[in-house]
């Protein structure tokens, strides 16, 4: 499993004309299943999205996470973000899940984030064509895998 987080201080997810998700400061985390991706990497995955240290602490370091801060989480299925790119000039999706087995993969990801976060968690909507909006903070970007 894969998520590239960027700090923001807000984000949407519009869907034609309709917002989907929106949340203000936090994080928005773009996210790959994997094939086989077990219940364990999922559960990880979600604490490192709230534990990860990437908000400022009175001393200006990254040492608070969005747990701490109770911040806002939108979580935005991306299958492109596991493709393989290390050879040619076209992407291979091959390494990342099919629909069918990344669906409940991501709802998992969201019922356990929803499950121990203090703050709000919105998501995109799965296989859908999706208009991404953000103001990245910073800008600070990571990618975890687990």
């Amino acid at each position: 499993m894969l998520a590239l987080i960027q700090r923001v201080t807000e984000a949407k997810v519009e869907v034609g004309a309709d917002t989907v998700g929106s949340i203000g400061p936090g994080l928005l985390a773009l996210v790959a299943a994997e094939p086989g991706d077990p219940e364990g990497r999922i559960l990880k995955m979600a604490e490192k999205l709230l534990r990860y240290r990437v908000f400022a602490d009175d001393a200006g370091k990254m040492n608070r996470s969005l747990h701490d801060i109770a911040g806002d989480l939108l979580l935005v299925s991306q299958f492109t973000l596991a493709a393989d790119t290390a050879s040619g000039l076209r992407p291979s999706f091959s390494s990342a899940a099919p629909p069918a087995e990344a669906e409940p993969i991501f709802d998992k990801l969201v019922a356990e984030c929803r499950r121990i976060s203090p703050g709000r968690v919105e998501t995109g909507r799965f296989r859908a064509h999706m208009t991404v909006s953000l103001v990245n903070d910073g800008p600070v970007t990571f990618l975890l895998r687990t």
